[in-house]
């Protein structure tokens, strides 16, 4: 399916000359069939040589111009229609301002009405006019939907448009701009729009743009025909279950889940009057959607816009900006950045401005989280960009720098913390800012390791500080002479050996530690397994604290020591026994 959008002014002959291509009726309220004037958005579809083309006919009169904004921002093509009686006209220049703003590229001049008066003139100027937007020269009909002059020529040209319109991407992610939302007595909510990318299928799983509530598309119909798939480009109406007719109307969206980030702030580029000249109150129309917004001038042609209300937008989104008090299309935008950083500082704006025009927005992004999700980029609306470590993208600078910076900061916390472990890995990861994957790959570039969650040089053992290699010192020359003698915790505490510093020691392999204040020389447990290997099994602790000749104090937490390394064994009386061997 292809489908276009009628632009033009009041009375032109849209609707006409729709009704003459479809044999549909386009107006569909009552209203409009009784006024003679579409104030709604109208749809009908004919089939030319085996190609559905679809029409999305919009209101011309100037007080339903965002109606008409609502119907033709979703489309790829627009059906420009000029009376030849009374030629080029207020709302012919403001529909097609909308359509060059929009970034609407392919389109076709219709000069109606030609059966009333000469064609030449109004297709002249007309066709001057849209060559100087992004339309540029485009292929003219002259036709009377009256006496049927100049329709078979139309429907050529149609097929020649539609021919050489860009393959939609059914592999996109959904976004669904809603135009119509209603309620069907047994169906329940029903929403309309124009699919432009991805691909729609009865049971998926979507979220209205804002709400938290995932929908399930129940039903799907197009070209009033119930489908279970929809690809792009569509027009199509969705039977959702999950959500009430008040809660979704024109100007929501359908979203793939995850796939899109609602955002009240963006950067642009415009496309029209400079930012200096632009009102600072001003209607963003992009999609369907409508919302009021403060503009912020950044350069001479980028500026910040800050949303009334959230929109699901990516980088390379098109819109444009209404003034509605002077009736006027100012300026067309395109979306830089989604996620704009704040602007706080002294000259912000103005280096925010050079970022932009440099195209550098995706690469300052990164630059300034360092590291994100791999998937951001996409969401974004940018391309991938960065070193992908596990399921980030990690800014290449940072990258470099990271080793480095680890081994930095691990340096200075362990000067701090001479008797510790390690550095806890959670505290250095909060210290770099960098996710866990990121940060581990950074360390076995830097030579670090994590152990039990710490922080430490590879394969060395830390050497302990001065001070607490003296008090040790002293602690092994007391054993030396008693070996199970242990000190006293006042003896320990005077020598200024607390929990990390015995600790510390117990890591360095200088001391055993039985219990938090019972502690002897490193090779204890094998000089006591020395001396209990000459009493007779099994053996009582009385026996073998005065074989050691020391304290139950001691004993006790020593013979449990042996049990754990597996030298001794515990009978179910409580006496004990060497292993053999």
């Amino acid at each position: 399916m292809h489908v276009l959008a009628t632009a033009g002014h009041v009375d032109h002959g849209k609707s006409t000359l729709v009704r003459a291509l479809t044999a549909m009726e386009p107006d569909r309220l009552a209203e409009e069939r009784r006024r003679g004037l579409t104030i709604d958005l109208g749809f009908t579809w004919t089939e030319l040589d085996g190609e559905v083309l679809a029409f999305v006919d919009v209101p011309g009169h100037e007080r339903f111009v965002p109606t008409m904004l609502a119907g033709t921002g979703p489309v790829p093509a627009a059906l420009f229609v000029v009376a030849a009686d009374e030629g080029w006209q207020a709302q012919s220049t403001e529909h097609l301002a909308a359509l060059d703003a929009f970034g609407v590229r392919h389109g076709l001049l219709v000069v109606t009405k030609s059966d009333r008066a000469d064609p030449s003139p109004a297709l002249a100027l007309a066709r001057e006019r849209l060559a100087a937007t992004g339309l540029g020269e485009v292929r003219a009909v002259a036709v009377s939907a009256r006496t049927g002059d100049g329709l078979p020529a139309l429907r050529r040209e149609l097929l020649a448009l539609v021919a050489r319109l860009p393959r939609p991407d059914s592999g996109a992610d959904v976004r669904l701009w809603v135009d119509r939302a209603f309620t069907i007595r047994g169906a329940g909510t029903v929403v309309t729009g124009t699919l432009g990318g991805g691909t729609l299928r009865v049971g998926d799983e979507l979220v209205v743009a804002g709400e938290d509530r995932r929908v399930v598309v129940r039903g799907l119909q197009s070209l009033e025909r119930a489908r279970e798939e929809v690809r792009p480009v569509a027009r199509v109406a969705v039977n959702l279950r999950g959500v009430d007719r008040e809660r979704v109307g024109r100007g929501d969206a359908l979203l793939t889940p995850g796939a899109w980030r609602t955002t009240s702030e963006i950067d642009v580029r415009l496309r029209g009057d400079e930012a200096a000249e632009l009102h600072r109150e001003l209607v963003l129309h992009v999609g369907a959607a409508a919302v009021p917004c403060r503009v912020r001038p950044l350069g001479t042609n980028t500026a910040r816009l800050a949303l009334a209300a959230p929109l699901p937008l990516r980088a390379g989104d098109t819109g444009l900006l209404r003034d509605p008090g002077e009736h006027r299309i100012p300026a067309g935008v395109e979306v830089l950045d989604a996620v704009p950083p704040s602007l706080r500082r002294r000259g912000a704006a103005r280096a925010r401005a050079a970022e932009l025009d440099t195209g550098a927005a995706a690469a300052a992004h990164l630059r300034r989280r360092g590291a994100v999700p791999a998937d951001e980029p996409r969401v974004l609306g940018w391309a991938r960009s960065g070193v992908r470590v596990a399921d980030w993208l990690v800014d290449p600078e940072l990258h470099r720098e990271l080793p480095r910076r680890a081994t930095e900061r691990f340096a200075a916390w362990s000067a701090a913390h001479p008797v510790a472990a390690g550095m806890p890995v959670e505290a250095l990861r909060r210290e770099l800012d960098v996710p866990e994957p990121v940060l581990a790959a950074a360390l076995v570039e830097s030579g670090l390791a994590v152990r039990a969650g710490l922080v430490c040089t590879a394969g060395a053992t830390r050497s302990l500080p001065d001070r607490v290699d003296r008090a040790v010192s002293e602690i092994e020359n007391r054993l030396a002479r008693e070996p199970f003698a242990a000190p006293e915790a006042a003896d320990l505490a005077a020598l200024g050996l607390g929990a990390r510093e015995l600790a510390a020691a117990e890591r360095a392999g200088r001391l055993v530690r039985l219990t938090e204040s019972v502690v002897l020389a490193a090779d204890a447990p094998a000089r006591a397994a020395r001396v209990l290997a000459e009493l007779p099994p099994p053996f009582t602790v009385s026996e073998a604290r005065r074989a050691l000749g020391t304290t139950r104090r001691v004993a006790v937490p020593l013979l449990e020591r042996l049990d754990a390394d597996g030298i001794t064994r515990r009978d179910a009386d409580g006496n004990r026994r060497l292993r053999p061997g």
